[in-house]
């Protein structure tokens, strides 16, 4: 059996997603192409950091992260992200005052 190198030992799949559908997120870092965007060189620029979209799509990836399928407003691009290479566009909404987490 080999070793899987994952990222983290957190299990995203034990939590419902922290996007929705339509949610508009913002890029926290420069996003390259790692082959499996057609069209596209290895290493060249999908994304920049900064760059705003919205979550078209959810997926799993390792039976561990949700991957969210961005599509960029600048470069019309869907590119699959995970939870820590995003931040919300506009604040999540948060619970009333009083009501558990």
């Amino acid at each position: 059996m080999t070793n899987i190198s994952r990222d983290s030992d957190v299990v995203e799949l034990n939590d419902p997603p922290v996007y929705d559908y339509g949610a508009k997120v913002r890029s926290r870092r420069t996003i390259r192409n790692d082959g499996t965007f057609m069209g596209k060189d290895i290493g060249e620029i999908l994304v920049k950091k900064g760059e705003e979209g919205y979550v078209v799509s959810i997926g799993t990836f390792l039976q561990q992260f949700y991957i969210y399928g961005v599509e960029f407003i600048s470069t019309g691009y869907r590119v699959g992200m995970k939870r820590k290479e995003l931040e919300p566009a506009v604040p999540l909404p948060q619970p009333p005052a009083g009501e558990a987490q």
